[in-house]
């Protein structure tokens, strides 16, 4: 067992009231790793910490092309620690070490990208009617920045936030999942280590219920940036509201993965792998739904499930594992309960549907995984999201009908559609609503791109340039030329 601190002010320190957590090893089932427990105290610290580093001159008056080398430093240090961190990200949420591997190589990306984008924040001059005037923009940080990230990808959801956030001049108080907590905290260190002064950066652990609501209330804090469920992300936005603060919110989905009647079946098997097996099924852009036509359906679910049996379940710590556990002992349980759920409401299970039971998957917390067939649209299995290695197949005999059923969600934040027709790529793309939609492919990201979702899936978009117009606030300068200021009672 190991013990770990929270960051605040520069300073590493425990709980105030000396709470811990216990961290379990998803793949053992036991604690490995002692984290802060932190109260509404800690997050009063660390949020005047973090007010105090934005209106610090260190920070304040440090220049954007300054900021944006801080920045790239840090990205240096990640690449350097890439490995280690994703060892603890294994170890902490039962990832795979080959997916959390690749995660923390690409990581620095954004960090070089951003930093690249810093000093490139530019207002404008506009040539305002009234001639004795000169009337320009700019464009300013926001604040204090609440981020609060999830379990399921910890260190690259909270980039997403943190580069565009600090990029942008904001400083920043981080409360990552109490689910996996230790790689925040151990990543906490570059930031010193890069040359941040003292309390741009602050990371506070514990329970969302204790110390997340009281972040997002808190009155210094500016913006909240949110990841997560939808039915959080709502009450997240409903106490946003109360303070009139800007949100950002990646939340849910049950996305659509549409198997076309030309597509390369074989690539199409792949990519519906990806999109449900990969990550345990434990990602938000988790395409549980598989659309295939009817022409290709038998074909498709005999290649698909022949595919899935291969996958090897087991540590997430061997580089040949392909399948993980869940991180948690609830969401297996909440996963389970919705096999029974589609059980029950008449569809099919033609693989898995039960807890894993083999020598390799240990003591963990693992679940077989799961494909069904014979799904209605409107079945819960096909509307409510999973977050677990679960897969509903759902037939369509034409494009519309296609469309129809991969709209009709109140999720909206992926899409994947395998075809060989361009044409047709080109047109369901822009008909499908969805944040974002893959062709041939799935699950690729990129610090270039923006993310985000339509409908509860979201508010705001991250990475790409729209990314740091969600940390920055317009300001409007008059400037008079004149010599005289004209009759003071009217409006000019």
């Amino acid at each position: 067992m190991q013990d770990y601190q929270m960051l605040c002010d520069g300073k590493w320190i425990d709980a105030a009231d000396g709470r811990w957590l216990e961290s379990y090893d998803p793949y053992t089932g036991k604690p490995w790793a002692r984290v802060p427990q932190g109260g509404p105290q800690d997050i009063d610290r660390a949020v005047e910490s973090a007010r105090r580093a934005f209106h610090d001159p260190a920070w304040r008056d440090m220049t954007p092309t300054a900021r944006g080398a801080l920045l790239r430093k840090l990205g240096d240090l990640v690449a350097r620690d890439a490995d280690n961190l994703a060892a603890i990200e294994t170890r902490d949420n039962g990832k795979l070490i080959s997916e959390m591997r690749g995660q923390l190589r690409y990581m620095p990306q954004w960090y070089y990208y951003f930093g690249g984008l810093a000093d490139k924040v530019e207002g404008r001059v506009i040539p305002i009617d009234k001639a004795d005037c000169f009337n320009f923009t700019r464009e300013e940080p926001l604040g204090v920045v609440a981020a609060i990230t999830p379990w399921n990808s910890p260190l690259l959801l909270a980039t997403w936030k943190l580069a565009p956030a600090l990029a942008a001049g904001n400083t920043v108080v981080w409360k990552p999942s109490e689910h996996s907590t230790v790689s925040a905290l151990v990543f906490g260190r570059l930031f010193e280590e890069a040359g941040f002064p003292p309390g741009v950066v602050n990371i506070v652990s514990g329970l969302g219920s204790e110390v997340g609501e009281k972040l997002v209330t808190h009155p210094d804090v500016a913006k909240v940036a949110f990841t997560g469920g939808d039915q959080t992300g709502q009450h997240v936005y409903e106490m946003a509201a109360r303070g009139i603060k800007p949100v950002t919110l990646e939340l849910g989905g049950k996305s659509a993965n549409i198997v076309c009647a030309d597509a390369d079946l074989d690539n199409a098997v792949k990519g519906v792998v990806s999109g449900i097996f990969a990550a345990t099924g434990q990602t938000c852009i988790a395409g549980s739904r598989a659309l295939v036509h009817r022409d290709v359906h038998d074909a498709f679910v005999e290649k698909l499930t022949a595919f899935a049996r291969t996958a090897r379940m087991g540590d997430p710590a061997q580089p040949q594992t392909q399948i993980g556990p869940v991180t948690t002992r609830a969401q297996m349980a909440k996963i389970l309960d919705y096999i029974e759920v589609a059980r029950a409401g008449g569809a099919r299970c033609l693989l898995g549907g039960a807890a894993a039971d083999r020598p390799e998957c240990g003591e963990g917390w693992f679940v077989e995984p799961t494909i069904f067939s014979e799904v209605r649209p409107d079945m819960r299995i096909a509307q409510e999201e999973v977050f677990g290695p679960v897969l509903c197949i759902i037939p369509f005999g034409d494009d519309e009908e296609a469309l129809r059923i991969a709209n009709d969600t109140r999720y909206g934040l992926a899409a994947g559609l395998w075809t060989r027709d361009m044409g047709r790529a080109l047109n369901l793309s822009r008909r499908l609503e969805a944040g974002t939609v893959w062709v041939n492919t799935y699950r690729a990201t990129s610090f270039m791109s923006p993310f985000g979702g339509y409908k509860r899936s979201g508010i705001g978009r991250e990475s790409g340039l729209s990314a740091m117009r969600e940390y920055l606030q317009e300001k409007s300068v008059w400037i008079s030329t004149g010599g005289d200021v004209p009759n003071p009672f009217v409006m000019r």
